[in-house]
């Protein structure tokens, strides 16, 4: 019986086991189903409450957009008629100085002539040409004259005169330095032919140097002819010459005359331009049009091609008209017209027209990945390109010439021989060079014809010119009339001394290159203010940081850690005379528009690009900027930059920063932060979208800040944004 019940007892306990898996499964399933409507519930209040979140949003966002809309046009007219009251009072003021500067120049009585009145420049160039004068000391002071009034014609060309005007202006300007040379060709010929005379006791040959603050002439006339002459060194200017062999027994000169300034690189920037424009519309004409077609097209341009070709550091008024061109509302009726076109397709015509400019801008500057080839021409990859490089530190003129003869006295008189043939070049290499050099090139096919008998030069860097990198050194072409980088060998540069040596092919004309662009892309940048009417403008390159205190119409340059730019740092200028001052010290963070070929930038809208700065010169003598690491990656469209307001001098704090993210028809208050993980274009909170930055900025101003920017005086805001169009800070870092 037993056995019975255990075999039952294990049946009932399996039934029941059965019975509570079944109920066990059902309960599960119950709270299945409660989980999966608790998690339904759930998601549908989610929902809803995210779907009125987001209407609450939608309907802010509409408010606030109604609001902008309401008030655009009332926005947009009180910054044109701040922009065009500027600017009228700005072109009054300027007009009055030329005026007056004219009535300065007609009251002065110093005997110079006034290069914008033709007879009177006429006669002082044909006086000059037969004056006889060749006493060393009173040529430079009368090229130091002749220098005074190229640099007047300079000024007068970048006023922007009538073509007419332009051209005598240019002819004039020409005449005068080659004049200059002349004269300095005929005092060095009449220290010649008394060398004799002043030979040094120790060397038997003449050595001397003649300079003031234009102009350096350093003489050396072949006396003794020792055939182990090897070179010499000028040490009071650093420069020295070193001769081959062939050449120390001829009676020869040897020339190093270095110009301060340079009148060789206009000849060759005016035949880029030319060549330039002849590419564009060899590329862009089409070959069904008719040359009479295109000689009227390119009557109608001539006024509009003049204009490009001038220098935009030397175009001050040129930055006026586009200020006025690219106001606020211009810029924002531009955007809109380009959206409300953005949808239709392109011709086939513009496309191809559009591949074309850019094959041909690709040509121009070398390679799609190789940006720093020059632009000038494709055939001959040894033409500097003077858009890519910049000329630093004047001309050297390294020249030899045949000695003149020297006077001898015979029983108490001088007697010279007198030559009509005037100052003679020594032709070099010279034919026994030439066929020395050609026989030992058969005897080695790795020799080379000229470079067999190179001529050394040794040149300290010019203390007024601070070269960021080893310089690089290019020598003249006179039948190119391009400035050329082949046949420079072994340049080797002594950091120690901070001088340069090389060796030249022939005796030619020569200048130390800097890269224009060695500064740039910016690293970061800051504009704020100091007091009213003043404001601190930091720039921090690739390489060195600048610093410009702005006061009023006037800009003062500092930099730590510099020496030798007395002339330049602590100096009040105006912005266009600091700018070419510091393009020629080789301080270069001013942009034309040629330089996006050159460096790395963040492309941004023009249009938008130049009314922020505008507004931003508005604003900035209460108002902070900075640099962004976001502006980079918010698009072409779009600008994003740090600001705060600043009413004491100093640094401004982290924390007081705030982001704006500025547009062609919104600018916006962020809430993140400019060290934020990740960019987000929320509002901060209590913000609103309006038109113009200047709205924008002003919105959370105090009543303090508010009236520094009421007071702001024209001249100061029109000299910011001056600097801020020449260096683009938001496009060029």
């Amino acid at each position: 019986m037993p056995p019975k019940d255990g075999k039952s007892g294990k049946k009932k306990e399996g039934n029941i086991s059965k019975a509570e898996r079944e109920r066990l499964q059902r309960e599960a399933d119950e709270q299945r189903r409660r989980e999966e409507e608790e998690a339904r519930v759930i998601a549908e209040r989610e929902e809803i409450e995210r779907l009125e979140r987001e209407r609450i949003e939608q309907e802010k966002q509409d408010l606030l957009e109604l609001k902008d809309r309401e008030r655009r046009e009332d926005e947009l007219n009180e910054l044109r008629h701040i922009l065009d009251e500027n600017h009228s009072a700005v072109t009054a003021w300027e007009s009055e100085c030329r005026d007056k500067a004219k009535w300065e120049r007609y009251m002065r009585c110093d005997g110079s002539p006034d290069p914008s009145v033709q007879p009177e420049i006429n006669s002082f160039i044909s006086l000059w040409r037969e004056d006889s004068e060749t006493q060393i000391q009173l040529v430079l002071e009368n090229c130091a004259l002749a220098l005074h009034l190229t640099n007047e014609l300079d000024f007068l060309l970048s006023e922007g005169p009538n073509p007419c005007v332009a051209q005598q202006y240019r002819e004039t300007l020409l005449c005068l330095q080659s004049l200059i040379q002349i004269k300095l060709n005929l005092a060095t010929e009449e220290l010649l032919k008394s060398a004799n005379s002043h030979s040094d006791i120790e060397t038997g040959n003449m050595q001397t140097v003649v300079q003031d603050e234009n102009i350096t002439l350093c003489l050396w006339a072949n006396l003794n002819k020792n055939p182990r002459f090897k070179g010499f060194w000028f040490e009071e200017v650093g420069l020295g010459f070193e001769l081959p062999k062939p050449l120390a027994v001829h009676d020869i000169a040897v020339r190093i005359l270095h110009t301060r300034y340079d009148h060789l690189s206009h000849h060759s920037e005016r035949e880029q331009v030319q060549r330039r424009r002849s590419m564009m519309e060899a590329v862009l004409t089409p070959p069904t049009e008719s040359s009479a077609a295109v000689q009227d097209r390119k009557m109608e341009g001539e006024g509009d091609e003049e204009e490009s070709s001038k220098p935009v550091e030397e175009d001050s008024r040129s930055v006026r008209s586009e200020s006025r061109k690219r106001s606020a509302v211009s810029v924002i009726s531009a955007k809109e017209g380009r959206k409300s076109s953005s949808v239709k397709p392109l011709e086939e015509g513009e496309t191809q027209m559009e591949e074309i400019t850019t094959a041909l801008e690709a040509d121009q500057n070398g390679s799609d990945s190789s940006p720093a080839e020059p632009v000038t021409d494709s055939a001959d990859i040894h033409i500097v390109d003077l858009q890519q490089f910049r000329p630093l530190g004047g001309v050297f003129y390294f020249d030899v010439f045949h000695l003149p003869p020297q006077s001898h006295t015979v029983r108490g008189w001088e007697m010279r021989e007198l030559l009509e043939t005037g100052l003679q070049v020594f032709p070099y290499p010279t034919e026994q060079t030439r066929v020395q050099s050609s026989t030992s090139a058969r005897l080695d096919e790795h020799s080379s014809t000229v470079a067999s008998l190179p001529v050394g030069v040794t040149v300290a860097l010019p203390d007024s010119v601070m070269f960021l990198e080893d310089p690089h050194v290019a020598h003249w072409d006179p039948i190119g009339q391009h400035w050329r980088a082949d046949c420079i060998t072994d340049a080797s540069y002594d950091t120690e001394t901070h001088s340069i040596s090389f060796k030249m092919n022939t005796f030619s004309a020569f200048t130390l290159l800097q890269e224009s662009y060695a500064n740039m892309p910016f690293q970061s940048w800051e504009l704020r203010p100091l007091h009213q009417d003043s404001a601190l403008f930091t720039i921090t390159g690739a390489l060195i940081e600048v610093s410009i205190t702005v006061k009023g119409k006037q800009c003062m340059l500092h930099m730590e850690e510099t020496k030798n730019l007395d002339h330049l740092l602590g100096k009040w200028m105006s912005p266009s005379e600091l700018q070419k001052a510091m393009q020629r010290a080789g301080i270069n963070v001013f942009v034309n528009e040629y330089s996006d070929k050159y460096v790395s930038i963040n492309p941004k809208d023009p249009l938008i690009e130049h009314t922020v700065y505008e507004q931003m010169a508005l604003m900035s003598s209460a108002v902070a900027f900075s640099w962004s690491r976001w502006n980079s990656q918010c698009g072409q469209e779009h600008l994003v930059l740090q600001a705060c307001e600043q009413l004491e001098a100093g640094p401004v704090a982290e924390e007081e920063w705030s982001l704006y993210l500025l547009g062609a028809q919104r600018n916006q208050h962020l809430k993140m932060k400019e060290h934020d993980d990740s960019f987000s274009p929320e509002l901060t909170e209590g913000s609103e979208f309006h038109s113009t930055f200047l709205h924008m900025l002003r919105q959370d101003m105090s009543t303090e800040g508010q009236a520094r920017v009421r007071q702001s005086h024209y001249l100061y805001t029109d000299t910011v944004q001056r600097l801020l169009c020449a260096t683009r800070v938001l496009t060029y870092s």
